[in-house]
């Protein structure tokens, strides 16, 4: 597989940089957001309280980083 190396890029919701592949934001679809953003509005979508949004994603980046 070909390796890619990807320019940083700021996420317009939250400001954060990252480098991985950008998500569709469901608010317009149009907005290019990183994938923790994208990840939240699809679980915002479902009804998902904030407090619950944000375990979820502490469980993703733990998992991922392992």
């Amino acid at each position: 597989m070909k390796s890619e190396i990807r320019k940083p890029r700021t996420c317009p919701k939250c400001g954060c940089l990252y480098t991985e592949r950008p998500a569709l934001s469901r608010e317009d679809n149009k907005t290019l957001v990183c994938s923790d953003c994208a990840t939240k509005e699809a679980l915002q979508s479902i009804g998902v309280s904030a407090e619950e949004q944000e375990k979820i994603i502490s469980i993703i980046h733990r998992n991922y980083s392992e």
